[in-house]
């Protein structure tokens, strides 16, 4: 039997890759977007705002899936200091417009509820590797709305009895993201200069706060284990479980470069609250799923490096 999927969310980044990997797998995919975006891979598109319930509810009737994966977000932290109310909106109200439209749902479905390692914020000292039972103490207006989700997700789960499981997703990259994102600005500072379009000088913020980074093909793959073989009312994390320094990030595309490169360090990339360690332990997704991060970040930065090369 063909397993029916819907991505609520699927013009981003993420949603690109997971509609490769289900396609890939077998899945009849369904994906939706706002009607100024644009989705890419092998599904059928629905235009889709979370902000009406109502709309939400005849997609999911329309396509009638066996999972749902939500996405949709408003996944900027730095917009969600300027916008708390926008952020709040999307990401919480959006939410219960999705747990509500599959509450009220004809058919039962497993819903996937997608969160964000930054949960866990101002992390206790010697709490990593965070397990999913650390206690959340979210230091941004995005990361507080995802823990919202997430609570939302668990009483939902409880109270009327649904199939729905919530991911802790931390950093992940790979080709194709938006230099916003460490590696990706890297990777495409690097490939500026290889073609002469900046000085040989490559900005960067703070090197020695040690982050786990997870190549997105291997998140992508991990949240369709969990569709298959996840637990209902469990929260996963998906990471690599092994951090390094951003230091050794930079190092490592540096040693890429075609060109000779030179560091420097630009003041208005510190963040004087950076947390020095972050990271997850995954055994539980392991050993519900068997997954585990297969892609080595030499590669993923690799192919990130050939991405804005044949890109900019």
């Amino acid at each position: 039997m063909i397993m029916k999927a819907l991505i609520i969310g699927g013009a981003g980044f993420v949603g690109g890759y997971l509609i490769n990997e289900l396609a890939s797998d077998g899945y009849d995919v369904h994906a939706t977007c706002l009607p100024s975006e644009n989705i890419k891979g092998e599904c059928t598109v629905h235009s889709l705002d979370i902000m009406d319930k109502e709309a939400v509810s005849a997609v999911l009737s329309a396509v009638s899936p066996d999972v749902v994966f939500h996405l949709a977000a408003q996944s900027s932290v730095a917009l969600s200091w300027k916008k708390p109310q926008l952020t709040a909106e999307i990401n919480v109200v959006g939410s219960i417009n999705v747990l509500e439209a599959v509450r009220e749902a004809e058919k039962k479905m497993r819903l996937i509820l997608i969160g964000s390692g930054e949960e866990y914020g101002f992390i206790r000292e010697g709490a990593c590797p965070l397990d999913e039972n650390e206690k959340l103490s979210p230091g941004n207006i995005y990361a507080v709305t995802k823990a919202c989700q997430g609570m939302l997700g668990e009483v939902y789960a409880r109270a009327y009895k649904m199939d729905i499981i919530m991911v802790r997703a931390f950093n992940h990259s790979g080709p194709a993201q938006l230099p916003m994102f460490v590696i990706s600005d890297f990777c495409k500072q690097i490939a500026e200069i290889e073609k002469e379009m900046r000085p040989p000088e490559m900005m960067v913020g703070n090197l020695s706060a040690m982050r786990d980074f997870t190549d997105v093909r291997d998140v992508v793959r991990a949240y369709r284990l969990l569709a298959e073989k996840g637990v209902c009312g469990k929260t996963y994390n998906v990471g690599r479980g092994k951090a390094v320094k951003i230091s050794y990030i930079l190092e490592t595309a540096v040693s890429m470069a075609t060109r000779p490169v030179e560091v420097k360090q630009d003041p208005a990339r510190m963040r004087a609250s950076d947390i020095p360690i972050i990271e997850p332990d995954v055994s539980l997704i392991n050993a519900d799923t068997g997954w585990r991060a297969e892609i080595s970040m030499e590669q993923t930065l690799k192919d990130t490096l050939d991405y804005w090369r044949n890109n900019l």
